[in-house]
């Protein structure tokens, strides 16, 4: 008889296929996979690689836990891969000897890596970047001239993807290193739009003490980064003048500063309007960011009533990047639970879960909102206790 897994992972594939209605022999074109092997894995009649479960879950449009149904499986191997990323990080100015691929190629594959972050896709994301990292570290090494800059560009960037998954599942001193090397790389890249998005990301630091003190010392860092950039003339530099004005208006926001949070929020308003919605430079800005922001500046103020009318009116397109559609719905579940509407706090946050599961899982917020409509409950639906569970909030 042939095995079967026990932990459905031949159902899941299955259904999820069908609910896209692909047949066999798409998914496995999709996948790059051959035929033969997605008939046996729906049959489970297969044990999958690793690999093979991200090309479904990648071509299905899925995180992996997702079809494996654990967390412990996604959360195991973006832990694992952090001692690779640590060691490039010490190295980065005498990388091992190895081969450096043409440039246009790495760029590719650095668009990729962006691509996998702005979708929370972390697991396959930390699979790939510490190799990357590492042969464009020694490709800013040999590298002359415009060359060296552009190696040194996409270094930044890829930094920026590894520092998304160390941040994001808690190994904070790494995510600060990696920060710093991100700095440099821009620097060496001589781009001062990259080094205004080097500055964006460096809040992360500021965000992680979740001290008052340090939330003002981070905005004063923001507004520095601001005078310092380039006068914001066309789409690309408006884009990251307004970036910057749309994180100091929560860093702002957060520390209870409410006339700066304001006046940021007012300056990324204007820019918004000015170009079209986009990532520049790695980080999405236009319209529907923005009003992505003004909903979250409305929730670090506290202002549940504003939140909650903006939710009714509008809701972010799906053109816009998993990561960002799902803190707006973790932003609006805290307005819900603060208007005592815990039903509509749990599906905000179920909508979350849905367009971003590692970015949901993994957010502290997402846990603080679990652990709330579960004390305000004597017997929580079922629901409620699977979703705690599997945020690890209980």
């Amino acid at each position: 008889m042939a095995p079967q897994r026990p932990d459905g992972l031949a159902a899941r594939i299955a259904a999820a296929r069908r609910s896209r209605r692909l047949t066999q022999a798409e998914l496995a074109t999709a996948a790059c996979v051959s035929l033969p092997m997605i008939k046996a894995l729906e049959r489970g009649a297969r044990m999958p690689s690793d690999a093979v479960v991200d090309a479904i879950a990648e071509a299905l449009d899925l995180d992996p836990e997702r079809l494996t149904g654990s967390t412990r499986i996604s959360n195991s191997r973006v832990h694992a891969a952090m001692p690779a990323i640590r060691a490039v990080v010490d190295a980065y100015d005498v990388p091992e000897d190895g081969p450096v691929r043409p440039l246009a190629e790495l760029a590719r594959i650095v668009a990729e890596l962006t691509a996998l972050r702005l979708a929370s896709r972390y697991t396959q994301l930390a699979a790939t970047v510490p190799a990357v990292m590492e042969e464009l570290c020694r490709a800013v090494q040999v590298a002359q001239g415009p060359e060296r800059a552009q190696a040194a560009a996409l270094l930044a960037a890829a930094t920026r993807s590894a520092d998304a998954a160390a941040y994001k599942f808690g190994h904070l001193d790494l995510s600060a290193r990696l920060v710093e090397l991100m700095r440099w790389a821009s620097r060496t890249a001589q781009d001062p739009l990259l080094e205004a998005t080097a500055a964006y990301v460096r809040m992360e630091v500021f965000f992680s003490s979740r001290q008052q003190r340090s939330l003002a010392s981070g905005v004063r860092m923001l507004e520095a980064a601001i005078d310092s950039a380039p006068a914001p003339e066309d789409g690309p530099s408006r884009a990251a003048v307004g970036a910057l004005h749309m994180r100091a208006a929560v860093a702002a926001g957060r520390n209870a500063d409410t006339a700066s949070a304001r006046a940021h929020l007012a300056q990324a308003k204007a820019l918004a309007g000015a170009v079209r919605e986009g990532v520049y430079s790695g980080t999405a800005f236009g319209p529907s960011s923005y009003r992505i922001h003004e909903v979250a500046v409305a929730t670090e103020l506290g202002d549940g009533g504003t939140v909650l009318t903006a939710a009714r009116e509008w809701k972010p397109p799906a053109a816009l990047p998993a990561e960002r559609r799902s803190h707006y719905y973790i932003d609006v579940a805290r307005a819900q639970l603060w208007q005592n509407l815990p039903d509509d706090a749990l599906e905000s946050l179920m909508v979350a879960r849905r367009i971003a599961p590692q970015h949901a899982r993994e957010h502290p917020q997402v846990q603080e909102v679990l652990r709330s409509l579960l004390r305000g409950r004597r017997s929580a639906r079922n629901t409620l206790l699977g979703f705690a569970e599997w945020a690890g909030a209980v």
